[in-house]
């Protein structure tokens, strides 16, 4: 067959192209042929493709995301913001650190092993590209109800690749979180995250700079796995029965842990110019976009990228999205010394181009030229839709049908089962079963770990400082409501990292939403994402970067609109962290924050009664942040020995997880005149319980009353006790609440 070169697609204009399979719609097409002037080649057309989906190009949502960046507030901190591999920030002491999050829900659908741990790999390389050693992972995990078929074939299989992959690299994961609704089955969200290190001086960015610098491709072979995953799997809603495992990633964690190793080494040795990994639409995204940002010319010989089937076609060898890949741009006198770091870490390395000043990137294979293309037109310049939005018609009912009617637990022993029922559910029952299968202690810079608030590691050996890390996220209150919905989220990830001392610095997100096509996900969308710009700007903490997954739906049935927010904040010194659970005894428990009625989008609802309705939570950005420095002030002072925000289960299960975490019972009495069941069930945001030793009392509740806080004290922490005692309510002996708590997972996935 006669190879589609650039010269045969002038001298052939009228061949049909199988755009459309491509993923590809008409319109596309023809803007491709009136960029180029004629026809795309075979290549350049699977290039397009790949680069124009939505995964990559961010055609839908890229015009509601630039008001993240428009609203953002002034930082000193941020040192690389949105539009690089991942964001970097500034936190002290010449030291800088750079997270991202990002999904591979669809590949963990399809193969749930690999797509979840080949998504961990992603992540990591992310983070790797930005010149950072990767030293914590994290993930946040939606399947359809927890006794499905679908759930008991896809959870055991993705939590086994996310460990999997995180514990053969070696690199802690520190924390996260798991949820269940019936809109997950068939769609799971994996929303995987990473967290590196390095020095300020030693950020790297993905540029092709320099003519006549030389484009090496470095790490493992090009293979067949992945072909396709971007513009198919990822831009494209299931069908029941859909089966597409060709487009799954196969991962190699020991192949990447000497890959990351290699490449801290040529870091160190200032041995690149530029450096981008491979990953999602693999050497079509590496070369467009290190062309695109840099020079804007670059020559690639295909023949040279070494292969693990010989008998790949150019297109495949473009499109191919095989794991544990780099690409780098290096001068020609430290092509030497490059090759000989690689070598000494047994890590293939080829040089397969150059830079040049042509302004084209140029693709050669078997002697013919099959690319010549505007790099930045692939890589930039895709299209941008303004889709369809409309306010679902049915909004309205969720809204107003708010739940009032539902039977409310009357006596003290329909309390004490409802508190039960709820920490036995699987959405907030003891996640041990899967953090167990993780390492969260390697390298030895953990400081807290799930199920701690957030989780916390030291940035290196000789230094104190650490940075803490939550992720958070709730589908039923952005269904209600997505502007407050998104808040919640960003306001929950926020209060779990002051709750550990530490001061929230910077913000990444992944939006995981149905399909942009219909106007009511769109306007979840574009509502979430206002909700998120704004909140930013209350709180005063920008965006560094992050993730939109489309397309996340069964046939015609969206997920929940899932806006997974994850919040990083820095702590000068890990020693001075607060951990959780109640472990002193004596100590006087407060409840921090205003309670009142709000139970739309509530566990209790949803577990007790399997109903969605009402107004989520109120949202007060500005209380948030009292509430903030209140808890990191208190830290700092030593004023309080354990923080545990409220969100999910409120009170009720803020208590559970605080008596459970060291075996240390509470005797509590709630305030007076009020409602035992709104004071235990609600979830009220803005709110927190914190344990104080009796001699800090009067410190702290002056700190309370300076920062405006409401605060009351609720009980004592004893350690004689051996039940959670609400005065006046029930009891719970601990041993039977553990029983509750902790026998769920274990019970439904063995």
């Amino acid at each position: 067959m006669t190879v589609d070169t650039v010269e045969v697609a002038q001298a052939d204009p009228r061949r049909r192209q199988p755009y459309n399979e491509l993923g590809l719609k008409q319109d596309e097409y023809r803007r491709i042929r009136t960029i180029l002037g004629r026809r795309p080649t075979a290549a350049e057309l699977t290039m397009y493709s790949v680069m124009w989906s939505e995964h990559c190009s961010y055609k839908s949502s890229k015009m509601h995301l630039r008001q993240i960046a428009e609203k953002a507030p002034p930082s000193d901190a941020l040192l690389v913001g949105m539009g690089e591999n991942a964001g970097v920030v500034d936190v002290g002491d010449g030291w800088a650190v750079t997270f991202k999050i990002e999904s591979h829900n669809h590949p963990s659908y399809v193969e749930p092993y690999q797509g979840a741990a080949t998504g961990v790999g992603g992540i990591v390389r992310d983070i790797l590209t930005m010149g950072a050693r990767p030293v914590a992972v994290m993930d946040s995990l939606r399947f359809g109800p927890a006794t499905a078929r679908d759930t008991g074939r896809m959870l055991p299989g993705v939590v086994a690749g996310i460990g999997g992959y995180g514990n053969c690299l070696g690199l802690p994961n520190i924390g996260g979180e798991v949820d269940f609704d019936r809109s997950y089955v068939g769609n799971p969200l994996v929303n995987a995250l990473c967290v590196g290190v390095m020095r300020r001086d030693g950020i790297k960015l993905a540029r092709a700079t320099g003519v006549g610098n030389r484009v090496i491709l470095f790490g493992a072979k090009t293979g067949r796995d992945g072909i396709g995953g971007v513009s198919v799997l990822a831009s494209a809603t299931f069908d029941e029965g859909d089966a597409k495992r060709p487009s799954v990633q196969v991962g190699d964690p020991f192949a990447e842990k000497v890959l990351i190793e290699c490449c801290l080494e040529i870091f160190a040795a200032d041995l690149v110019v530029g450096i981008q990994d491979l990953g999602g639409a693999g050497l079509s995204c590496a070369t467009t976009e290190l062309a695109s940002a840099g020079e804007g010319g670059m020559h690639i010989d295909l023949d040279k990228v070494p292969l693990r089937e010989p008998s790949m076609s150019a297109e495949e060898i473009l499109a191919s999205e095989s794991q544990e890949r780099m690409c780098a741009v290096v001068r020609p006198e430290h092509v030497n010394a490059f090759f000989a770091v690689c070598a000494k870490w047994d890590v293939l390395a080829t040089v397969i181009g150059e830079v040049t000043d042509t302004g084209r990137l140029q693709v050669d294979w078997h002697g013919a030229r099959i690319v010549d293309v505007p790099p930045r037109t692939v890589a930039h310049e895709g299209p941008i839709y303004r889709r369809s939005i409309q306010r679902p018609a049915e909004q309205d009912a969720f809204v107003n049908h708010d739940g009032r009617t539902l039977p409310r637990p009357h006596t003290r022993d329909q309390l004490r089962a409802t508190v039960q029922q709820l920490a036995a559910s699987p959405g907030l029952a003891d996640k041990s079963w899967i953090t167990d299968q993780y390492d969260r202690y390697v390298l030895g810079n953990t400081v807290l770990a799930q199920p701690e608030n957030a989780g916390m590691v030291r940035l290196a050996d000789n230094t104190t400082r650490g940075v803490a890390i939550s992720i958070d996220g709730n589908g039923r209150y952005t269904r209600l409501d997505p502007y407050a919905g998104a808040q919640l989220a960003l306001a929950e990830a926020y209060r779990n990292v002051a709750a550990t001392g530490a001061r929230p610095l910077a913000v990444t997100n992944c939006l995981n939403f149905g399909s942009p096509e219909d106007p009511s996900v769109m306007w979840q969308f574009s509502e979430a994402v206002r909700g998120l710009a704004d909140g930013c700007r209350e709180l005063g903490i920008p965006v560094t970067g992050g993730n939109v997954s489309f397309y996340n739906q069964t046939g015609a049935t969206p997920i929940l609109p899932t806006p997974i927010v994850g919040v990083l904040g820095v702590i000068e010194d890990v020693n001075r962290r607060t951990p959780h659970g109640f472990w002193s005894d004596g100590s006087l428990i407060y409840l921090l924050g205003e309670t009142r009625e709000e139970f739309g989008g509530s566990e209790w609802m949803h577990v007790v009664h399997g109903f969605l309705g009402g107004q989520p939570p109120r949202v007060d950005l500005r209380r948030e942040r009292v509430l903030a420095d209140v808890m990191i002030d208190a830290a700092r002072d030593r004023l309080i020995d354990s923080a545990h925000d409220l969100s999910q289960g409120g009170l009720a299960q803020g208590l559970v997880e605080c008596c459970l975490r060291h075996a240390f019972g509470a005797r509590i009495a709630l305030p007076p005149g009020t409602d035992a069941f709104v004071v235990l069930l609600s979830e009220s945001a803005g709110r927190a319980i914190v344990t104080v030793p009796r001699s800090m009392e009067a410190r702290f509740t002056a700190l309370c009353i300076a920062r405006g806080l409401p605060h009351g004290c609720i009980g004592v922490v004893d350690s004689l006790s051996t039940a959670l005692e609400i005065e006046d309510q029930f009891r719970i002996a601990l041993p039977e609440l553990l029983q509750a708590w902790s026998a769920t997972f274990p019970r439904l996935f063995g």
